[in-house]
């Protein structure tokens, strides 16, 4: 029987670490992960997302890359999905000035590596951000893009298929338009 335990880092060890680091890192619960760079594909998708919605939002929104962390302190999560939105004034982090603390969107591409974890914890950590109203979920293995949003104080999920369309509040797109530059199965 094996008596190691695993080391659990504090948030301020994570952020030394990260200043140090040329790679992001992501934290989740004192334990600290590198992020995987991502495939040309998954580069297009997210930005093909970005050029989609960006006439469809409020002015007062915000679009940032995967360059921005969000933090999500009732789980001790800091991570960089691959678009957050804010929309009104950005408000970050007490414990990290540069981690975003209100999305109302948060978008994140599907790979063989994440998706699991994206389609499951990931989501269940932001949802406890009372600030976002929907997390969409693009998929990297077929045109399908899943919607779960906040109706109230329960939650709603939906896929979003080839030839329909992603309406939310602030955003609009149609499946069909955000696959056209990747090729990519049914």
């Amino acid at each position: 029987m094996s008596t190691a335990r695993r080391y659990r880092h504090t948030y301020g060890e994570y952020l030394q670490l990260e200043k140090a680091s040329p790679l992001k890192l992501e934290y989740s619960d004192g334990e600290i992960f590198a992020m995987a760079g991502g495939t040309p594909e998954h580069g297009a998708l997210a930005m093909q997302f970005v050029r989609l919605v960006s006439t469809s939002l409020p002015r007062e929104c915000t679009v940032y890359s995967s360059d921005v962390k969000i933090r999500v302190a009732a789980t001790d999560l800091a991570t960089y999905p691959d678009i957050s939105i804010v929309c009104g004034p950005t408000e970050r982090a007490i414990d990290d000035a540069n981690a975003v603390i209100n999305p109302r969107f948060l978008i994140e591409v599907t790979s063989p590596s994440t998706e699991e974890y994206d389609r499951g914890d990931k989501v269940s950590q932001y949802k406890q951000l009372r600030s976002v109203e929907a997390v969409l979920l693009i998929s990297h293995r077929r045109r399908q893009v899943t919607v779960v949003s906040r109706n109230g104080p329960s939650w709603s999920e939906r896929e979003v298929r080839a030839g329909e369309l992603v309406e939310l509040e602030g955003i609009a797109f149609g499946v069909t338009d955000l696959y056209s530059v990747v090729e990519i199965g049914g």
